[in-house]
């Protein structure tokens, strides 16, 4: 579709309301044409009270205009607030003028980011009661009923999780990017075990010297970690010796006293075993993800996973044995081959197992999956929302509530991912990470570290190299990343009058 801005540079906001309401159209700049079929200008002027954007759209021999405005007082705040307003009213006016040609309002409505619940979380902070956010957030944003419910739900469990975070607290993510196999709709940074068995021994050992690395910044700034979260990859592609390794190594060099959550991922029922479960319990974890994705035979076998559902029923049962109190589930809504039915069997085969925790995933379709390089037939979106409404009706009967939520780039149906749990079971790092919280360190390839400031928002990050090969070859990396840790968190904790004296001059390296 040609774009013309005026008046503005928000192309990125565009682009994103354009792909949600037009999926598979890609922006070409150019001028403005009235003649053209497949265009849109987008213009954005300010008055003396109101700042207003109009967007007009030719598509398929139709033409629609859509308007939306704000006061221009909005916009006298700060740079980020005005960024936001304008970004806002450009998006709901494309959206506007969409919805006049195609009569369709997505679940979503003109909603685009990976966070919807924070616009609900942001009304409640201003003051809004939750019937008052929520009546807004359907209204100014044409959000469906049932999705502004999910927003609800979640901003209540991210809002009582903030309550309990202290300043003194971050969370810390291990990577370990080894897989059995690659699943078709996988795009993480993972590496196949059967290609790359040789290199998980040294890289544990480069982990650990990580670990230490880190885990000293964080002593030196009197720093305990909140949730600790170890996924990848499939961690438990890791022997009984190397996890124990590796989680010895963790308590060793952090301080967990005040630990409240502790997941690994056992994601890949196939290389769940009684032994390794064993040292999980017996080292303090008390949160594990099995992941079937599926429960239909022929859907496994079309994403690669070479498990069946009956390695899923005894990973379970040897879970559940092991006296790990929690126990979560992945669901897969999408993938290929499946079907509503399909996925109905699933979910319902799922809940007799009765795990705590259950999230269900919209597929994605992600560049260099092999969903996308092979061509796999997938569901269409109308497909995938009776899986949805299917699972949240159910979900809901069984006594699970929503707790965390996102949305992805190129989820079929501009649908999105919802952690279910039991009261209790919620998996707080999920929502720590999500709702941006608190810092998160991560360790390890292609470790993502986020640094954020509570009371502004501000947020910094910093990425380990991205390869498990790469991550062997710069260790120089670890240093750098230490030094941003160390400064970021240093300067918190000043201002929050929390640095003891003898901290204030502490090394950056």
């Amino acid at each position: 579709m040609k774009l013309t801005l005026t008046g503005h540079s928000y192309k990125y906001a565009v682009e994103q309301i354009m792909t949600v309401l037009f999926p598979g159209e890609k922006p070409d700049y150019g001028q403005w044409d009235r003649r053209e079929e497949n265009c849109a200008a987008v213009e954005l002027s300010e008055g003396l009270v109101w700042v207003t954007a109009t967007t007009r759209l030719n598509r398929n021999g139709t033409r629609a205009i859509g308007v939306s405005r704000a006061l221009r007082s909005a916009l006298e705040t700060d740079e980020l607030a005005r960024d936001r307003v304008c970004q806002r009213i450009l998006k709901l006016s494309f959206f506007k003028a969409a919805v006049t040609l195609t009569g369709e309002i997505p679940p979503w409505g003109a909603l685009t980011g990976i966070r919807p619940a924070r616009m609900l979380t942001r009304m409640m902070d201003q003051g809004m009661g939750e019937k008052e956010a929520l009546a807004a957030l359907c209204a100014e944003y044409f959000v469906s009923p049932d999705r502004a419910k999910l927003c609800l739900s979640t901003a209540r469990a991210s809002r009582k999780a903030q309550a309990a975070l202290r300043e003194d607290e971050f969370s810390l993510y291990v990577g370990i990017p080894f897989c059995p196999t690659r699943c078709a709709y996988c795009s993480f940074v993972s590496a196949s075990v059967e290609k790359t068995f040789a290199m998980i021994g040294p890289y544990l050992d480069a982990l650990c010297r990580e670990i230490a690395l880190m885990g000293s910044a964080a002593a030196e700034l009197g720093l305990k970690v909140k949730s600790l979260y170890i996924g990848g990859g499939t961690p438990t592609t890791l022997s009984p010796a190397q996890l124990q390794t590796l989680l010895r190594a963790l308590a060793q060099h952090f301080d967990l006293s005040r630990l409240c959550e502790y997941t690994v991922e056992a994601g890949r029922p196939d290389t769940v075993t009684a032994e390794k479960l064993a040292v999980l319990a017996e080292n303090g974890v008390t949160r594990v993800s099995i992941n079937p994705q599926t429960m239909e035979e022929a859907v496994l076998e079309a994403i690669g996973r070479r498990h069946s559902a009956t390695d899923v029923y005894q990973a379970m049962e040897l879970a559940k044995a092991s006296g790990i109190p929690h126990i979560n589930m992945d669901l897969i809504a999408g993938l290929p081959t499946d079907t509503p039915e399909g996925f109905s069997r699933t979910l319902d085969k799922c809940l007799a197992l009765a795990p705590d925790n259950l999230t269900v995933h919209t597929l994605a379709l992600k560049k260099g999956s092999r969903i996308l390089l092979d061509g796999l037939p997938v569901p269409g979106a109308a497909e995938v929302g009776q899986m949805l409404d299917y699972s949240a009706a159910h979900l809901s009967q069984a006594g699970y509530t929503p707790y965390y939520l996102y949305r992805q780039k190129y989820m079929s149906g501009n649908f999105e991912n919802v952690g279910w749990s039991k009261p209790g079971a919620e998996g707080l790092y999920n929502i720590y990470i999500m709702e941006e919280l608190h810092s998160i360190l991560s360790v390890g390839a292609g470790g993502s570290t986020k640094l954020v400031d509570p009371r502004t928002g501000h947020i910094v990050r910093h990425f380990n190299c991205k390869y498990a090969k790469e991550y062997l070859e710069k260790p120089e990396k670890w240093t750098q990343n230490r030094a941003q840790f160390f400064a970021f968190e240093r300067a918190l904790l000043r201002d929050y009058g929390l640095l003891p004296e003898e901290n204030t001059e502490g090394s950056d390296s």
